[in-house]
Parts: C-alpha cells; sequence; structure tokens
C-alpha cells in the first residue's frame, strides 16, 4: 500500500476558483495520472473537472458522466502542433463494486491519458498506487441555497500517494 507523499488544503469560494484549481493540475498532471475525487452531490466534483479539460485542451464539453458512467475526450492539437493527453471522465457513483469498474477496461487507457474518477474512493485505488486524491467538501444548512448549487466556499483537500508524487509541491501549484 502506498502513502501520502504531498499534501494541501485550500478553500474554493465559488464555483470560478474550482474550475482554476481543475486548471492549476493541469499543469502538472501527466498522462498515466489517476485523479480520485470525492465529495457529495454539489460539492465541485464536475467543475472541478471542466477547468482541467479545458486547461489540457481536450475535445468536447466536459459534463457528469454520470449515466454513461465514463466519457473520453481526446486532446486538440495546440498551437505548435502538439497534442496534450486525452482526459477520462468517470462517475463510479452508479457502479456496483470493482468487477464494474474493471469492466470499463480503464487501464487499458490509463498510461496515455489523465483519468479523473468522481465517486472512486474504495474502488478506484485499485487501478495504481500512484493517484492525486482530492476532497471537496460542501458547506451545509444556512450557508447554502438550495436554489444556488454553485454557492457557498467549498474546502479542498488534496493527498498526493505513490512515489509519482514524492517531491511535488502540492501547496505551491495552489498558490499560484
Amino acid at each position: 500500500m502506498s502513502d501520502v507523499v504531498a499534501q494541501a488544503e485550500l478553500d474554493l469560494p465559488d464555483a470560478e476558483s474550482t474550475k482554476a484549481l481543475g486548471a492549476a493540475l493541469a499543469g502538472i498532471l501527466r498522462a498515466g495520472d489517476l485523479v480520485i475525487l470525492t465529495g457529495d452531490l454539489g460539492a465541485g466534483k464536475t467543475t472541478l473537472t471542466q477547468g482541467l479539460g479545458a486547461a489540457l485542451g481536450v475535445r468536447g464539453q466536459v459534463a457528469s458522466p454520470t449515466f454513461i458512467v465514463a466519457r473520453e475526450h481526446p486532446p486538440l492539437p495546440r498551437e505548435d502542433g502538439s497534442r496534450g493527453p486525452a482526459l477520462v471522465h468517470v462517475d463510479a457513483y452508479r457502479l456496483g463494486g470493482l468487477d464494474e469498474l474493471d469492466a470499463l477496461d480503464l487501464d487499458s487507457s490509463l498510461d496515455e491519458s489523465v483519468t479523473v474518477v468522481e465517486w472512486g474512493r474504495g474502488l478506484a485505488e485499485a487501478l495504481t498506487e500512484d493517484r492525486l486524491e482530492i476532497d471537496l467538501e460542501r458547506p451545509r444548512g444556512g450557508d447554502v441555497s438550495a436554489d444556488e448549487p454553485e454557492a457557498g466556499t467549498r474546502h479542498a483537500t488534496l493527498r498526493g500517494v505513490g512515489a509519482r508524487w514524492a517531491g511535488v509541491d502540492l501547496a505551491a501549484l495552489l498558490a499560484r
């Protein structure tokens, strides 16, 4: 079992700052990286992934893959003609266990894509020992109106697990 080798925490006051975190992560994520997003409904998992997808420069609208379970976004060509990694966006909420996750055959594309798994805690860790775990906590009660799902400051905890994340200063990334 791998250990946490990097950690950082920050507050995300709005949806734009959540997207900005995703965009900042695009600067350090590379093909083969696995990101596991955990948080309640409306915590910002898909919003963060939208920022990541935009900054990676992938094709298609990044939306919650709840009913299709997994969606691949191929990379678009950059101005210099190069391409970054594809984005594989998975929603594990409806999966019944590791067998159903294995059936998605994510490990076949893991090496050439950045793979983001929403609701993946307890399942996606089996894909690789190296991963970035992000917990998003949403305020409850009087701080948030049901009519404004984007309102309220979220709290993000990032944990780099495994050798891939040794020496990565996640706190410096967040200061950008």
